[in-house]
């Protein structure tokens, strides 16, 4: 019987075909570039092609579905073979699926004058394909324990077409579709992060024979889950409610609560950790400045940007760049260059909520888009090698890098 790891072995084609988050991170970081620059194109009267939805309804949708259905590819594809022990998509059947969210790409690129139903089909070819991928391998591996997860990424497919709905009846930037997405990510990052900031920040931790260790998942976390799931499902249905205001507050709380159990000041010397717990840190904030908004202490669009770029922003790169790094067969360490883009993204996301503050300061908003491209651009250069040469080999590593 061929296992996993003898799926990969066997495979003799081009390297980048050989795991999932290899071509999918690699586009994640090419996109999530690129759109920024075609944004601020955008805000500068400039329209080279005729993008589908309106200016300011592209921005969010290239960033909230398209760019997070790479990631989530990526991760999925990488990820669910471990939990399952099943085999990989890889190879053509992979090409594939990158061939699916390409067309979803260049469809909302230059869809102006496609009816908006075709438009729509081929946004979502990706996220369908991908829930019911994980649909089977959950099924047949019986790994029930991650049916939240085909969960919520069934919303976030779900969220996806009803932002295409309401797109072409009215104006979506601000829509329960949207809102929708954004939450069913975030709740994403509070159970998927939940795992893997704790597990790995215990792992690094236990090598240095640290006393304290992260305090393992427990009832009291299972309450925090809760109080987030209901704050996100408040703030999808009615944003700008007291309720609302009141009960994202209490999730933000709780979450730093949380954070504080996992041990993350021991984690300062080593960037690839220490960016997990600011990531979540941020999901956290987010809360609290969402909260704040919906009491009209906060100018909303600041307050969310802490969730958009914040938590979804250096979540997705803090994993990008561990997992890129573990399944090439690389070290768990952070260089310079990788510690710079994470820093590049922090910058690019205080100087985002400063803009909220103070929106007749437009060279803040000019800030955080260089830093975001500064990022993720660093980030693509960075990983270009790594994400398309086989894996390293793991005595060559080590004689390389002697611990």
């Amino acid at each position: 019987m061929t296992t996993t790891a003898a799926a990969r072995r066997n495979w003799t084609g081009p390297a980048l075909l050989s795991y999932g988050f290899r071509p999918f991170f690699l586009v994640s970081g090419l996109w999530a570039a690129f759109a920024m620059v075609y944004w601020i194109l955008l805000q500068t009267g400039h329209a080279p092609l005729p993008i589908a939805f309106a200016p300011t309804g592209w921005h969010v949708h290239a960033f909230v579905f398209g760019y997070l259905s790479a990631v989530i590819a990526g991760f999925l594809l990488t990820a669910v073979p471990n939990w399952t022990g099943r085999l990989p998509v890889m190879g053509w059947p992979l090409a594939g699926l990158v061939g699916l969210w390409i067309l979803g790409r260049g469809a909302v690129m230059i869809g102006a004058s496609w009816p908006a139903l075709g438009v729509a089909l081929a946004d979502l070819a990706l996220p369908v394909a991908l829930v019911g991928f994980l649909a089977r391998e959950i099924i047949s591996g019986r790994n029930w324990r991650n049916l939240p997860v085909l969960g919520l990424v069934a919303m976030f497919a779900m969220a996806n077409a009803l932002f295409h709905h309401q797109a072409a009846t009215g104006p979506a930037q601000d829509g329960v579709g949207l809102r929708l997405g954004l939450g069913a990510v975030l709740m994403l990052i509070a159970l998927v992060g939940g795992r893997i900031v704790p597990s790995f920040t215990r792992n690094w931790l236990a090598k240095r024979h640290a006393a304290r260790l992260p305090v393992a998942f427990n009832r009291a976390d299972g309450a925090v889950m809760v109080l987030t799931g209901a704050a996100l499902l408040a703030f999808v249905v009615a944003p700008f409610n007291t309720f609302t205001a009141v009960v994202c507050l209490l999730a933000g709380a709780a979450n730093f609560w949380r954070l504080s159990r996992w041990q993350g000041l021991q984690t300062w010397s080593e960037p690839l950790v220490w960016v997990l717990h600011a990531a979540y840190a941020m999901l956290a904030l987010g809360f609290l400045t969402v909260g704040a908004a919906a009491l009209d202490l906060l100018p909303h669009s600041g307050a969310r940007h802490v969730w958009l770029a914040g938590a979804i922003g250096l979540m997705t790169l803090a994993v990008m760049t561990r997992a890129s790094l573990g399944h090439a067969g690389l070290p768990l360490t952070a260089n310079r260059a990788v510690a710079a883009v994470y820093l590049a993204l922090i910058a690019a996301i205080c100087a985002r909520f400063l803009a909220g503050l103070w929106p007749a300061e437009m060279w803040l908003l000019h800030l955080a888009g260089a830093f975001w491209v500064a990022a993720f651009g660093g980030f693509s250069a960075v990983f270009w090698p790594i994400l398309t040469r086989p894996k390293a080999n793991a005595k060559a590593v080590s004689r390389a890098h002697p611990s």
